[in-house]
């Protein structure tokens, strides 16, 4: 029989308070996101206030129209980061006194130059997005154009099995087999709408497959341009030959001269292989560093963006009005958001700091002579040299990018696997891929290097790695087969 009793338990839980959930959010966003999650505080809590732009600090020498950064080094003592993100403000309403003082915050801050966030012009990098994709251009056309009500609907079925890249990747009898079947669409009919869809722009839309495409666009040519005809040829059964360049094989096939024959290549190649892209819109994205890179009096500094977040701090005024004040409950509660953004902002940057200043550390051979000499380096190297949780780690290095002298990255290019050389040495699987890209790079066009022969000579470099290895790398980089390299010089 149970009976109720009472036991005594000691044990360990972490709670996830509500200014540890803020903190970890905005450390894993990005500057952007950001951006646009402190402009939403902003405008729904009166206790915040954009922070005064800092003085001009002078430039360092060398140095012309440096950018709006954060320049003075954060101490590394950890006390900003303790306890990953442990810190409970005061509870009593008063701000703490290294808080009070906002010319502390100013300094802190680090910025210099005028505040993003006034009314000043300034460029805009807001992307452009008053394009149409193709099928919305496609369908303009259809409307434009003289189609009957009957060719509409077939055409608007048409348009709907275009792809990007402006082919048709339905078969026709599977089109007119999903037309309504009380108007007895017949096969004729949607050949002739086909033809008319292809007649559209751009020249080539509505191909079923390259040897198509490029003739729609040939006969778009007038008849007496020179070469159009034996281009037409070539479109329509050498196109495998064009692309090996076997010039001499097509002018014996084809029993034209060296000047004949360049003249229709010309034509063939001026053709758009892949005719939506001229018309379908893609937004572009538009990267923004996190922080900056540079190299000076030959040591490399790093520095927090802040040029694209506004500088926060609380509103002291109100702060003293609420100061023994029992009432404006909502006030209070305001006021402590406030606090909790201030601090977990300033977490955010200084940890984002310590994260970049271990990886330029450790990555310095990269910064000083490029990939190549990429070293190895897990989550778990940086978690330890920063003394944090490696998933602390990974919210940092998560979507934040880096502005180097030599491009920008982002945090998490710079961590890679490792090979153990024959010698015992370690590589990065980074450094590895770079050597793989500049063989290829440096080998014959007649006579290009296969996986094994990469495999070979990367041994003989004391790099350890298998056939297959290289194959997974080069594949990963885009690279074609040896066979896709080979170039035959002309005959």
């Amino acid at each position: 029989m149970l009976k109720p009793s009472l036991q005594l338990r000691v044990g360990q839980q972490l709670t996830m308070t509500p200014q540890l959930q803020q903190a970890i959010r905005l450390l894993q966003l990005p500057i952007l996101e950001l951006n646009a999650q402190l402009q939403e505080m902003l405008d729904t809590n009166v206790m915040l206030e954009i922070e005064e732009p800092a003085e001009r600090e002078p430039e360092l020498p060398g140095l012309s129209e440096p950018p709006e950064v954060r320049t003075e080094p954060v101490a590394d003592d950890g006390a900003a980061t303790e306890g990953d993100f442990d810190y409970d403000p005061d509870e009593s309403g008063v701000l703490p006194e290294d808080l009070q003082d906002s010319s502390l915050w100013s300094e802190a801050s680090g910025a210099r130059g005028n505040d993003p966030w006034s009314d000043e012009s300034r460029p805009s990098d807001v992307a452009d997005q008053t394009g149409t994709t193709l099928r919305e251009h496609l369908l303009w056309q259809l409307e434009m154009e003289h189609f009957s009500p009957r060719e509409v609907i077939i055409g608007e079925a048409i348009i709907d099995y275009v792809n990007d890249d402006g082919y048709l990747t339905e078969s026709l009898e599977n089109i007119a087999g999903m037309l309504p079947v009380a108007a007895h669409y017949t096969p004729a009919e949607v050949e002739q709408t086909l033809a008319k869809v292809q007649a559209m722009d751009p020249g080539g839309v509505g191909a079923r497959y390259l040897a198509e495409c490029i003739a729609i666009q040939l006969h778009q040519l007038a008849e007496d341009v020179p070469g159009r005809d034996l281009a037409l040829k070539l479109a329509a059964g050498h196109l495998e030959l064009v692309a090996e360049q076997q010039t001499a094989m097509l002018r014996r096939k084809l029993g034209v001269s060296d000047a004949e024959l360049e003249s229709a290549l010309a034509l063939v190649r001026a053709c758009h292989p892949r005719p939506g892209a001229a018309i379908q819109s893609k937004t572009t994205e538009y990267v923004v560093p996190d922080v900056f890179v540079r190299k000076h009096d030959g040591r490399w500094i790093v520095e927090v963006n802040r040029t694209h977040a506004p500088r926060l701090r609380v509103n002291q005024a109100y702060a003293q009005m609420l100061r023994g004040n029992g009432d404006h409950s909502v006030l209070r509660t305001q006021l402590q958001e406030a606090r909790w953004l201030v601090r977990s902002l300033e977490i955010r940057n200084d940890t984002l700091l310590k994260v970049a200043r271990t990886i330029v550390k450790r990555q310095q051979d990269f910064f000083e002579h490029g990939e190549e000499r990429m070293k190895p380096m897990i989550l778990r190297d940086v978690a330890e040299a920063v003394e944090m949780h490696e998933s602390t780690i990974s919210r940092v290095t998560s979507s934040k990018y880096m502005h180097t002298p030599r491009g920008v990255f982002e945090l998490r290019y710079f961590f890679s696997s490792q090979v153990t050389g024959d010698d015992g040495s370690e590589q990065s699987s980074t450094a590895i891929r770079a050597k793989i890209r500049k063989m290829i790079g440096q080998e014959s066009p007649g006579d290009p290097l296969s996986d094994s022969r990469i495999a070979e000579l990367l041994q003989a470099d004391g790099i350890n790695v298998a056939r297959r290895t290289v194959a997974k790398y080069r594949e990963a980089m885009k690279i074609a087969p040896s066979s896709g390299r080979k170039k035959r010089p002309p005959r």
